[in-house]
């Protein structure tokens, strides 16, 4: 018997701190599983296909690799602790959060096409919401684990640029929203 008259493993079901501390590292601990849909690893170094909207045609490219120094040099420091630090922008701060202007959202660090403007929608969130990318081929998805949960970041293909995460509370046709960050975008208006 236990103080209060109850048997070992009777009555009171409340995890104690321990095990939920001894739990919670058993996550943290475990391998990562395989990859989600559109996940792979990438080198740091070589060529990568990316849809280029001006010829309409999927291109092998030269990705793009700078040290965090010469990302500095090209970047603003919101801009630097966004894209290459996976930082994230207040809600409603960024400057595209409610663009409605027509054009094509680009990254901000290597220039690749991301979004085209007619795949934008309000969601209400605060920042700028897309229901689908220019092109598959121009974004990499891959598993965000931080902050004890688990989340689909969404990075640029060519240089990985942390962008932002997609969810699956979108509207159709697909279903998702892809959730930027607007300093992690350039937005090249119609025309251009």
């Amino acid at each position: 018997m236990e103080p209060g008259g109850k048997r070992p493993g009777e009555g009171d079901t409340a995890m104690t701190r321990n095990q939920f501390i001894v739990g919670l590292l058993g996550i943290l601990a475990l391998p990562s599983r395989p990859g989600i849909a559109g996940e792979e690893n990438m080198s740091t170094t070589g060529k990568v296909l990316i849809y280029n909207r001006r010829t309409d045609k999927v291109e092998e490219v030269d990705r793009v690799v700078k040290t965090d120094d010469e990302w500095r040099k090209l970047l603003s420091p919101e801009e630097f602790k966004i894209t290459r630090k996976k930082g994230t922008e207040p809600a409603f701060s960024g400057r595209y959060a409610s663009t409605k202007d027509k054009g094509i959202y680009q990254c901000v660090c290597c220039g690749t096409d991301l979004f085209r403007s007619d795949a934008k929608f309000e969601s209400g969130t605060g920042w700028p919401s897309f229901w689908q990318p220019i092109s598959e081929h121009n974004v990499r998805l891959e598993t965000d684990r931080s902050w004890f949960m688990e989340r689909v970041e969404v990075l640029c293909a060519r240089c990985d640029a942390h962008l932002g995460h997609v969810f699956k509370d979108g509207p159709p046709p697909t279903g998702k929203r892809y959730c930027m960050n607007s300093a992690s975008l350039k937005f090249m208006s119609a025309g251009k």
